[in-house]
Protein backbone atom coordinates (compact mmCIF):
# COMPACT_ATOMS: atom_id res chain seq x y z
CA UNK A 1 0.00 0.00 0.00
CA UNK A 2 2.47 2.38 0.84
CA UNK A 3 5.93 2.20 -0.06
CA UNK A 4 8.83 4.84 1.20
CA UNK A 5 12.18 4.45 -1.36
CA UNK A 6 15.49 6.11 0.46
CA UNK A 7 13.41 9.05 1.67
CA UNK A 8 15.30 12.08 3.30
CA UNK A 9 13.65 15.49 4.82
CA UNK A 10 16.29 18.18 5.23
CA UNK A 11 15.31 21.91 7.43
CA UNK A 12 17.35 24.51 7.96
CA UNK A 13 16.77 26.11 10.75
CA UNK A 14 18.42 29.18 10.68
CA UNK A 15 22.24 28.86 8.97
CA UNK A 16 21.70 24.67 10.68
CA UNK A 17 21.51 22.15 8.10
CA UNK A 18 19.16 19.76 9.81
CA UNK A 19 18.96 16.42 8.55
CA UNK A 20 15.66 15.28 10.26
CA UNK A 21 15.13 11.32 8.06
CA UNK A 22 18.26 9.95 6.36
CA UNK A 23 17.19 7.29 3.66
CA UNK A 24 14.45 5.93 4.89
CA UNK A 25 13.07 2.61 3.23
CA UNK A 26 9.98 1.15 4.34
CA UNK A 27 7.25 -1.16 3.41
CA UNK A 28 3.38 -0.88 4.78
CA UNK A 29 0.64 -3.25 3.98
CA UNK A 30 -2.76 -2.59 4.14
CA UNK A 31 -4.06 -3.56 7.34
CA UNK A 32 -0.56 -3.26 9.21
CA UNK A 33 -0.56 -2.77 12.47
CA UNK A 34 2.37 0.06 13.49
CA UNK A 35 4.02 1.41 16.40
CA UNK A 36 6.67 3.80 15.89
CA UNK A 37 8.73 4.76 18.55
CA UNK A 38 11.84 6.40 19.38
CA UNK A 39 13.29 9.14 21.42
CA UNK A 40 11.93 12.89 21.47
CA UNK A 41 13.39 14.68 18.66
CA UNK A 42 14.36 11.85 16.26
CA UNK A 43 12.38 12.39 13.19
CA UNK A 44 8.86 10.14 14.36
CA UNK A 45 6.54 12.85 13.96
CA UNK A 46 8.35 13.91 10.26
CA UNK A 47 7.94 10.17 9.39
CA UNK A 48 4.17 10.12 10.35
CA UNK A 49 3.80 13.66 8.23
CA UNK A 50 5.58 12.57 5.18
CA UNK A 51 3.74 9.44 5.15
CA UNK A 52 0.38 11.01 5.72
CA UNK A 53 1.32 13.32 2.87
CA UNK A 54 1.39 16.77 5.48
CA UNK A 55 4.65 17.11 3.98
CA UNK A 56 6.80 15.74 0.77
CA UNK A 57 10.01 14.75 1.53
CA UNK A 58 13.58 16.44 0.31
CA UNK A 59 14.50 13.14 -1.45
CA UNK A 60 13.58 9.66 -2.53
CA UNK A 61 10.55 8.05 -3.80
CA UNK A 62 6.98 7.72 -2.00
CA UNK A 63 4.55 5.70 -3.95
CA UNK A 64 0.89 5.26 -2.32
CA UNK A 65 -1.14 2.10 -3.75
CA UNK A 66 1.86 2.02 -7.13
CA UNK A 67 1.64 5.95 -7.73
CA UNK A 68 3.90 8.28 -7.23
CA UNK A 69 3.39 10.95 -5.50
CA UNK A 70 6.61 12.71 -4.31
CA UNK A 71 6.47 15.49 -6.96
CA UNK A 72 2.63 16.11 -6.12
CA UNK A 73 1.46 19.46 -5.61
CA UNK A 74 -0.05 21.03 -2.64
CA UNK A 75 -3.62 20.38 -3.99
CA UNK A 76 -3.40 16.88 -5.08
CA UNK A 77 -1.77 15.70 -1.39
CA UNK A 78 -4.68 17.88 -0.07
CA UNK A 79 -6.97 14.90 -2.40
CA UNK A 80 -5.01 11.89 -0.88
CA UNK A 81 -5.05 13.16 2.36
CA UNK A 82 -8.83 13.34 1.92
CA UNK A 83 -9.26 9.96 0.41
CA UNK A 84 -6.40 7.72 2.19
CA UNK A 85 -5.96 9.06 5.61
CA UNK A 86 -7.89 9.69 9.01
CA UNK A 87 -5.57 11.55 11.38
CA UNK A 88 -5.45 11.56 15.24
CA UNK A 89 -3.15 14.17 17.64
CA UNK A 90 -2.09 13.94 21.55
CA UNK A 91 -4.02 17.91 21.91
CA UNK A 92 -7.58 16.04 20.31
CA UNK A 93 -7.67 19.36 17.57
CA UNK A 94 -11.01 19.71 18.61
CA UNK A 95 -13.41 22.96 18.30
CA UNK A 96 -14.18 24.01 21.65
CA UNK A 97 -17.35 26.11 20.11
CA UNK A 98 -18.71 23.40 17.99
CA UNK A 99 -20.99 20.12 19.46
CA UNK A 100 -19.50 16.66 19.30
CA UNK A 101 -20.97 16.02 16.34
CA UNK A 102 -21.00 19.08 14.71
CA UNK A 103 -16.56 18.42 15.28
CA UNK A 104 -17.12 14.84 13.71
CA UNK A 105 -18.80 16.42 10.75
CA UNK A 106 -16.39 18.83 9.78
CA UNK A 107 -14.49 16.65 7.54
CA UNK A 108 -17.35 15.51 5.03
CA UNK A 109 -18.88 18.98 5.11
CA UNK A 110 -15.11 19.58 3.57
CA UNK A 111 -15.79 16.64 1.24
CA UNK A 112 -19.01 18.12 0.09
CA UNK A 113 -21.25 15.23 1.28
CA UNK A 114 -25.04 16.12 1.71
CA UNK A 115 -26.20 17.02 5.30
CA UNK A 116 -28.41 13.83 5.73
CA UNK A 117 -25.60 11.74 4.89
CA UNK A 118 -23.35 13.61 7.19
CA UNK A 119 -25.97 13.50 10.12
CA UNK A 120 -26.00 9.41 9.38
CA UNK A 121 -22.56 8.51 9.16
CA UNK A 122 -21.95 10.90 11.74
CA UNK A 123 -24.18 8.66 14.28
CA UNK A 124 -22.40 5.63 12.39
CA UNK A 125 -19.19 6.33 13.50
CA UNK A 126 -19.93 7.75 17.36
CA UNK A 127 -21.48 4.98 18.28
CA UNK A 128 -18.92 2.62 16.69
CA UNK A 129 -16.76 4.31 18.95
CA UNK A 130 -18.39 4.38 22.05
CA UNK A 131 -19.92 7.70 22.33
CA UNK A 132 -22.90 7.84 20.40
CA UNK A 133 -25.08 9.05 22.89
CA UNK A 134 -22.71 12.57 23.41
CA UNK A 135 -22.95 13.91 20.18
CA UNK A 136 -24.61 17.14 21.71
CA UNK A 137 -22.16 17.91 24.03
CA UNK A 138 -19.33 20.29 23.58
CA UNK A 139 -15.91 19.32 24.02
CA UNK A 140 -15.24 20.87 27.15
CA UNK A 141 -17.84 18.88 28.72
CA UNK A 142 -15.49 15.51 28.38
CA UNK A 143 -13.14 13.76 29.34
CA UNK A 144 -9.91 13.32 28.09
CA UNK A 145 -10.66 9.81 26.84
CA UNK A 146 -14.16 10.74 25.55
CA UNK A 147 -12.54 13.78 23.88
CA UNK A 148 -9.93 11.57 22.17
CA UNK A 149 -12.79 9.31 20.84
CA UNK A 150 -14.34 11.79 19.45
CA UNK A 151 -11.12 12.71 17.36
CA UNK A 152 -11.02 8.96 16.11
CA UNK A 153 -14.75 9.35 14.92
CA UNK A 154 -13.87 12.13 13.28
CA UNK A 155 -10.62 10.51 11.63
CA UNK A 156 -12.79 7.53 10.76
CA UNK A 157 -16.06 10.07 8.93
CA UNK A 158 -14.74 9.83 5.60
CA UNK A 159 -14.35 5.92 6.08
CA UNK A 160 -9.93 6.43 5.02
CA UNK A 161 -8.39 2.63 4.61
CA UNK A 162 -5.44 4.13 6.72
CA UNK A 163 -5.29 6.06 10.40
CA UNK A 164 -2.08 8.06 10.93
CA UNK A 165 -1.85 8.60 15.00
CA UNK A 166 0.68 10.71 16.44
CA UNK A 167 0.81 10.11 20.40
CA UNK A 168 -2.59 9.64 20.66
CA UNK A 169 -2.37 8.57 24.29
CA UNK A 170 -0.18 11.46 25.18
CA UNK A 171 -2.90 13.26 27.37
CA UNK A 172 -4.04 10.54 29.05
CA UNK A 173 -3.68 8.20 32.10
CA UNK A 174 -2.62 4.51 31.72
CA UNK A 175 -6.13 3.18 31.78
CA UNK A 176 -7.63 5.83 28.84
CA UNK A 177 -4.20 4.99 27.15
CA UNK A 178 -5.10 1.39 26.83
CA UNK A 179 -8.76 2.05 25.98
CA UNK A 180 -7.51 4.02 22.74
CA UNK A 181 -5.50 1.48 22.00
CA UNK A 182 -7.89 -1.43 22.32
CA UNK A 183 -10.08 0.93 19.94
CA UNK A 184 -7.47 1.16 17.35
CA UNK A 185 -7.12 -2.87 17.59
CA UNK A 186 -11.00 -2.96 16.93
CA UNK A 187 -10.77 -0.91 14.14
CA UNK A 188 -7.72 -2.51 12.81
CA UNK A 189 -9.59 -6.04 13.14
CA UNK A 190 -12.18 -4.53 10.80
CA UNK A 191 -9.88 -3.64 8.10
CA UNK A 192 -8.28 -0.22 8.97
CA UNK A 193 -4.05 -0.27 8.47
CA UNK A 194 -3.31 1.85 12.06
CA UNK A 195 0.04 3.50 12.51
CA UNK A 196 0.98 5.14 15.79
CA UNK A 197 3.69 7.10 17.23
CA UNK A 198 4.18 6.33 20.92
CA UNK A 199 7.06 6.72 24.04
CA UNK A 200 4.81 4.55 25.85
CA UNK A 201 6.64 0.73 25.90
CA UNK A 202 3.46 -0.74 27.45
CA UNK A 203 1.53 0.73 24.36
CA UNK A 204 4.16 -0.17 21.79
CA UNK A 205 3.77 -4.28 22.23
CA UNK A 206 0.08 -3.89 21.34
CA UNK A 207 1.62 -3.35 17.55
CA UNK A 208 2.04 -6.11 15.24
CA UNK A 209 5.07 -4.19 13.90
CA UNK A 210 7.98 -1.51 15.36
CA UNK A 211 9.23 0.84 13.77
CA UNK A 212 12.33 2.84 15.78
CA UNK A 213 13.57 6.19 14.82
CA UNK A 214 16.51 7.65 16.05
CA UNK A 215 18.47 10.55 14.64
CA UNK A 216 16.25 10.43 11.41
CA UNK A 217 17.34 6.66 10.88
CA UNK A 218 14.23 4.27 10.53
CA UNK A 219 14.60 0.71 11.99
CA UNK A 220 12.34 -2.25 11.89
CA UNK A 221 12.57 -4.56 15.69
CA UNK A 222 9.78 -6.43 14.93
Amino acid sequence: MILLENISKDYFVGSNHVHALQNVNLKIESGDFIAITGPSGAGKSTLMSLIGCLDSPTSGTYLLNNNAITEASDEQLAILRRRYFGFVFQSFNLIPRLSVTQNVELPMIYSGIEPDKCAKRCKAVLDAVGIGELGDRKPGQLSGGQQQRVAIARALVNNPPVIVADEPTGNLDSEKAEDIIELFEMLNGGGKTILYVTHDKNLVRHANRIIYVDNGRVQEIS
